[in-house]
């Protein structure tokens, strides 16, 4: 519109133009005539020659005024003609950018459905199996076509050597064809039928123990997982149907906007898309109905494991509540037991039975609470316990042992005892009683230095040894002492109650703290045994022998440390023998008379008299005593 008046005000100011330029040419002619006439009136001319002026003067204004006009008609028309090309050249200008943009929007549409092809043909599961159900059917069309070339190829009663040649390769092309088919047998009428299947649901695990408690939410955790696996598959079907709509609707839009020899290739593949996305949305609709029933399987099965887990974490926590209460009543026992008992030679057995009813507690107590058929188990054992008790003979048997031990207080952890196999002597300390077997520790004893010569070995002994060997038990019911004895041996001719009384001397000075201490020891065992000989003294004796008198020292030492008060007291018998000038040690020897004849009778010295009337006060500790040892 602003155009419109624009040109109508430009048109005005050129006729307004214009009539002032005729209106000028008028003027100026007129003032060119007029002299004229002006200097011919003056010269007198004739008025013929004025009128032909006047006449030529009037043609000559409308000739101008004429080509005036045409020349605006013209300029008129130059000007629309110019319009007229404006115009055209605007509707050029838009169609060709509507060409553009209808080429930018085609290039746009099938940018976008080649990135839906590739997806489909890359990451989607179902669209590889739908392409292989379409190579199928694309195989049956080429297979059907090459048996028809082959059937022509075959009615012809001669073949030249070119048809010849062709048909060899349509059979071979035909066995190609019929390999690939074999391998895409399974995708032929439903190619989604493996597919759609759901994963099959295995039995719910039995819950009867706490560790089937891991086991059911291991189950859980892999169907959760099968679900989820599941389910992705129909998402993945779902998002294939959605890019199929959305290649439909594009296909549509190109098909719309295409001409040309392509037009026909999309409309072929816009019906096949179509046809594709009929076979998916029916697949998605059966799809979605099973896994539907799918998870509310595994819904169900989940209810059932979760209510079983919270019935075995019940009975678990019932179970667990006994257990530690136990736990807390053996524990104030034994602190009871340690506490009044921890001195006594008691303390480590009872301590020991004590864990083994605890244990056998418990071991109850989790059998009859998760072993289901416990009278089966009862059957089964009944009828299974001789074979298993000749089987499994020196086992029972040790058990046996071990409760014999335990309730006959024979033995004791702490005990020094000695064991002898195949002939072979252990002495040592009882460190361990278990079930089935006694750990000894051996020491260095006088067994170790006279026959086994190596010793601090772990000797593990059967508690079935007590029914069929004998054991020396040398600290048994607290007695802590033992008789040890040495012997020396003094010639003849020695002053033998003077070797005797020394002998009785030492021992009785080193072994008299063990002398006390058995006296108390045998008083107590007086109720527990018939016991005669309660001497505790030592003990002193002398014997003929080949070379000379044998005088025999017994005390009462350690149990477990015989051989120290041993050495210490051998050093000071041969000490003491040493300062004495009348006794002398005896050894081997032999007498040789050369000159002369054996004597056939040994002079002995001449009896003394009585000890209490010849034994001065400074000899009476020579005195023997009321077993007539000195």
């Amino acid at each position: 519109m602003r155009i419109t008046l624009f040109l109508l005000l430009l048109l005005s100011q050129l006729l307004f133009a214009e009539s002032n330029l005729t209106q000028s040419v008028k003027t100026t002619l007129l003032e060119l005539i007029t002299p004229s006439s002006k200097e011919g009136s003056m010269l007198d001319t004739n008025g013929s020659k004025e009128k032909n002026a006047t006449l030529s003067v009037n043609q000559i204004a409308r000739d101008k005024l004429k080509q005036e006009m045409e020349a605006k008609k013209l300029e008129a028309l130059k000007k629309e003609m110019e319009k007229r090309r404006e115009l055209e050249i605007q509707r050029l200008e838009k169609e060709e950018k509507e060409r553009q943009l209808l080429a930018s929007r085609l290039t746009t549409l099938r940018d976008e459905k080649k990135e839906i092809d590739n997806y489909l043909a890359k990451d989607n599961l179902w669209n590889r199996v739908y392409t292989n159900h379409e190579t199928y059917q694309q195989l049956s069309g080429d297979l059907e076509r090459v048996e028809e070339k082959i059937l022509a190829l075959k009615e012809k009663i001669a073949f030249n050597k070119e048809e010849k040649s062709q048909l060899e390769k349509y059979m071979e092309e035909r066995q190609v064809i019929e390999g690939k088919l074999i391998l895409l047998k399974e995708y032929k009428n439903d190619p989604f039928k493996n597919l759609l299947e759901a994963p099959e649901i295995e039995a719910e695990p039995s819950l009867t123990n706490p560790i089937d408690i891991i086991t059911a939410m291991s189950f859980q955790k892999q169907m959760e997982s099968v679900k989820e696996d599941f389910t992705q598959r129909y998402i993945s079907l779902e998002d294939a149907v959605s890019k199929l709509n959305r290649k439909s609707m594009l296909l549509q839009e190109i098909v719309i906007k295409t001409r040309g020899t392509t037009y026909n290739n999309y409309v072929d593949e816009l019906r096949s898309t179509e046809h594709k996305l009929a076979d998916f949305e029916r697949t998605l609709k059966l799809l979605k109905t099973t896994v539907k029933a799918y998870k509310q399987d595994v819904s169900q099965m989940n209810f059932k494991i979760n209510e079983s887990i919270q019935h075995e974490v019940k009975k678990l926590i019932v179970t667990g509540s006994i257990i530690l209460f136990l736990l807390i009543f053996f524990f104030f026992v034994k602190y009871l037991v340690k506490k009044y008992m921890s001195e006594n030679e008691l303390y480590y057995g009872t301590n020991k039975v004590i864990n083994f009813l605890f244990i056998a507690l418990v071991f109850l107590i989790l059998l009859f609470s998760y072993l289901e058929d416990v009278e089966n188990l009862v059957t089964v054992l009944s009828f299974a316990s001789a074979g298993i008790a000749i089987a499994l003979k020196d086992w029972f048997m040790s058990l046996m042992g071990w409760v014999v031990i335990l309730v006959s207080g024979s033995l004791h952890v702490g005990d020094r005892v000695k064991f002898v196999k195949d002939g072979v002597e252990y002495v040592g300390d009882i460190v361990d009683i278990s079930v089935l077997r006694m750990t000894l520790h051996e020491d260095v004893t006088l067994t170790t230095i006279y026959k086994n010569r190596r010793t601090g070995r772990m000797i593990f002994i059967p508690n079935n040894y007590i029914f069929t060997d004998m054991i020396a038990n040398y600290s048994h019911s607290g007695l802590k002492t033992v008789w040890d004895g040495i012997d020396f041996m003094v010639t003849f001719d020695s002053n033998i109650a003077k070797a005797q009384s020394i002998a009785k001397e030492v021992t009785r000075k080193y072994s008299k703290g063990y002398t006390d201490m058995t006296r108390k020891q045998l008083n107590r065992l007086r109720s527990k045994y018939s016991m005669r000989n309660t001497a505790v003294e030592p003990r002193i004796f002398g014997f003929f022998d080949t070379y000379g008198v044998k005088i025999s020292a017994w005390y009462l030492t350690n149990a477990y440390a015989t051989l120290t008060l041993r050495s210490t007291i051998s050093m000071e018998i041969l000490s003491r023998l040493k300062e004495e000038d009348d006794i002398f040690l005896a050894f081997p020897s032999q007498s040789l008379y050369m000159d002369k004849s054996a004597p056939k009778n040994i002079e002995l010295p001449p009896e003394e008299p009585p000890v209490q009337e010849v034994v001065s006060k400074k000899d009476e500790k020579y005195k023997p005593d009321e077993w007539g040892l000195y």
